[in-house]
């Protein structure tokens, strides 16, 4: 969620050290990070006209790679997905998306998990309407053991592509590599060559990656990123590099790193760097909020950079860290409500549904004023559908019919193997997880079978303490005896946030019926 405040603010030039800063005397309309909230790791941005787009990482989720559009890089609008179908070569790891735009086509070169051998290679599909999804190419870098983050540039009408080495490889090491693309985008035709390798001690000794690479009077500039990404005990940074030709040699800038984490936006890194129509220069990337950190996933961010003309390095405005406030690039926004309610008797609008690749897209269909999940398995997490959590404190209820064959649950779920369940069947509710694999019914509580609207309810503190309950539609239930408070700090994944959602499992088939959900965030 952002807030859009106007402040009264003085920036001056900075003379002494050569940083190049605008006067901006009088209001100053300013954002609050993230610009793009929920899990959205790995951003790439692109403008076209007047018009910004962005995609990110799903890792494990389906549909593939979600897109975003903007007017100002503060606030975005959900177009849809890179992939509706996942290309038939790849089986997950969707990360890293790259947007290019050129002659009127749209390109996206992505990390994808091969299905053959389950290693992640880079691939690559066209558009001319982004609205439509992308038409996929194949692998165009498949690199010894893996390959990943992809980066296009254009030098003098030739394209380059670069990629991550991963290393995997006895005795090679980690490093970012290039080469020529062909005139259509599509195939590379170069031989390979260098641009920078990961220091083996410091803050490169996790790895160089996610770099973004852009060119600016007579260098080329990078910004790539090094330690750990992802998970609890991430440490990521970001630091620059330069040359004056693609091809290099490429300089690290002598006081790496130029952003790291501190406790208002952790981790940060792995972005690409866009000009405003005004000649300003803006960083969007991933950091973890520090306060609900791996439960809400690496958000989209904007850092502003500014120029010192002397030596030619560029700075992050706002210092070495994420800053939680910044001036707008481009004036007033508007307040964009992430919450979610959608009447199934009464209501056409789409909810923007996620799945887990580990199993076939689950089948639904709104009929009779209800969605209707078929359930095929009787597997306590299968057929799941959730929704990206944009803030750890929220409220998520769904209005079911009770049915005897049929478990309907509201579900935390981190993968298949570790989630947390509250459903109904017939006049019985359970709380339930799953843990490293193993499931288990916390408690049951019987309920009146005359009830058959049931409200399953979970309200969560930071994405990590849970309080489920139930109520009945139109009847007053006492509060104390039908809630139960569950921690779970063991369900975000090491790449990516859980999500919130419904599912129906059992042991004959059949479907859900659920007649209305609601995501209510805390405001």
């Amino acid at each position: 969620m952002k807030f859009l405040l106007a402040l009264f603010s003085l920036t001056l030039v900075l003379t002494g050290n050569g940083f190049a800063q605008k006067l901006n005397p009088g209001p100053v309309i300013t954002y609050r990070n993230p610009v793009i909230a929920g899990d959205f790791a790995d951003p790439s941005v692109i403008r076209v006209g007047d018009t910004y787009y962005a995609a990110g990482t799903s890792s494990e989720w389906g549909p593939a790679y979600p897109i975003y559009s903007s007017k100002n890089l503060v606030d975005w609008e959900y177009v849809g997905p890179v992939f509706a179908a996942f290309p038939e070569w790849t089986m997950g790891s969707f990360w890293a998306p790259e947007l290019f735009f050129r002659n009127g086509t749209f390109y996206v070169y992505y990390t994808a998990r091969r299905k053959s051998d389950k290693q992640s290679f880079i691939g690559v599909a066209s558009t001319k309407d982004l609205k439509k999804g992308f038409k996929d190419h194949g692998i165009i870098i498949e690199w010894t053991k893996e390959a990943i983050d992809a980066y296009v540039a254009e030098d003098n009408g030739k394209l380059f592509i670069t990629w991550k080495a991963y290393g995997l490889d006895k005795d090679k090491g980690i490093e970012i590599l290039g080469a020529e693309l062909s005139q259509d985008g599509l195939k590379v035709i170069g031989k390979e060559f260098s641009l920078i390798k990961a220091e083996a001690t410091g803050w490169e000794s996790g790895g160089a990656e996610g770099q973004a690479i852009f060119k600016r009077g007579s260098y080329w500039y990078m910004l790539y990123s090094g330690n750990a990404c992802c998970g609890d005990q991430c440490d990521y940074q970001v630091g620059f590099a330069r040359a004056e030709k693609l091809q290099g040699p490429w300089t690290k800038y002598a006081e790496n790193p130029v952003l790291f984490g501190d406790q208002t936006w952790k981790c940060p890194g792995h972005g690409t760097v866009v000009v405003t129509p005004d000649n300003r220069y803006f960083y969007l990337h991933h950091a973890y909020n520090g306060v609900d950190f791996t439960f809400t996933g690496r958000q989209g961010v904007l850092s502003e950079l500014i120029w010192d003309e002397s030596s030619k390095w560029p700075a992050f405005r706002y210092g070495k860290t994420t800053p939680a406030q910044a001036e707008s690039p481009k004036g007033p926004g508007m307040f964009i409500n992430p919450s979610l309610l959608i009447n199934y008797d009464l209501d056409t609008i789409q909810a923007p549904w996620v799945y887990d690749v580990s199993f076939p897209k689950p089948v639904f269909v709104v009929k009779n004023g209800s969605l209707q999940i078929e359930n095929n398995n009787n597997i306590s997490t299968g057929n799941f559908l959730g929704l990206t959590i944009k803030k750890g404190s929220y409220t998520f209820t769904a209005e079911v019919i009770a049915k005897n064959e049929q478990k309907q649950s509201i579900i935390v779920y981190g993968d298949a193997n570790n989630a947390v369940g509250y459903g109904i069947r017939k006049n019985n509710i359970d709380l339930w997880q799953v843990k490293d694999g193993v499931y288990e019914v916390v408690k049951t509580q019987e309920i009146p079978e005359n009830y058959k609207n049931i409200n399953l309810k979970v309200r969560s503190r930071y994405g990590r303490f849970y309080e489920f309950s139930w109520d009945v539609k139109g009847q007053k239930i006492d509060s104390l005896t039908n809630s139960v408070k569950v921690e779970a700090s063991w369900l975000p994944r090491w790449d990516r946030a859980p999500r919130i959602g419904i599912n129906v499992s059992g042991d004959k088939p059949g479907t859900s019926e659920i007649r209305a959900v609601q995501m209510k965030y805390d405001l």
